[in-house]
Parts: structure tokens; C-alpha cells; sequence
């Protein structure tokens, strides 16, 4: 599955639109990862616990919407976009979406 941020794909021709495709994950914070970022804050740096806990949810919400894009029988994924939104204080959701292509050689 080939994802872009663009509208096109180099090398490739888009010969099918075939609609939104998206992929989401909420994710609470966890008090242990709490107690190490109040840590961080008082030395500085980069809370680490955190970036993972971020990057683990975008894997899992592209990997949720590349599966609905293969469930439409596309090969590709164009003007992908990600958005976060606090759900509750504690809770984020990460959603990512695009527009699913089937494409071709050019």
C-alpha cells in the first residue's frame, strides 16, 4: 500500500477514486508514564514515555485505515491527514484519514 500526503503519486497513475478511508485510536495517559513526565518537566528534555505512547497510536490508526482501504480493493492512499483531539482530560483520540486510489504504472 503506497500512502502520500499529496495528491498524486510519483511514478504512478491514480485510475480509481474510490473514497475517504480513515483510522482512529483513543489512548488515555497511564499514571506510571505521569510520574516519569512530571520528572522530565522539572529536568527537561524530551518525555519519552509519551512519544512512544504517540507513535504507537499513529501505527495503529494508519494500520487501521490502510486495512480499510485494502477492504475496497485500493492500492494507495493520497492526501493522508492526521488530527488529534482531547476526548477527556486525560484521553486523546489520533485520527487519520485520506482518500483511497487504485493506481497503476504510468
Amino acid at each position: 500500500m503506497i500512502l502520500a500526503t499529496g495528491e498524486l503519486i510519483h511514478g504512478k497513475k491514480i485510475v480509481r477514486t474510490l473514497g475517504l478511508v480513515k483510522g482512529n485510536t483513543i489512548r488515555a495517559r497511564h499514571v506510571g508514564r505521569d510520574i516519569a513526565a512530571v520528572f522530565r518537566n522539572i529536568v527537561g528534555g524530551e518525555v519519552t514515555e509519551y512519544t512512544k505512547m504517540m507513535a504507537e497510536s499513529r501505527e495503529q490508526a494508519i494500520d487501521r485505515m490502510v486495512d480499510q482501504a485494502k477492504e475496497l480493493g485500493a492500492n494507495g492512499i493520497v492526501m493522508v491527514r492526521f488530527s488529534t483531539s482531547s476526548m477527556m482530560q486525560g484521553a486523546a483520540e489520533l485520527l487519520v484519514y485520506g482518500t483511497a486510489v487504485t493506481c497503476e504504472d504510468e
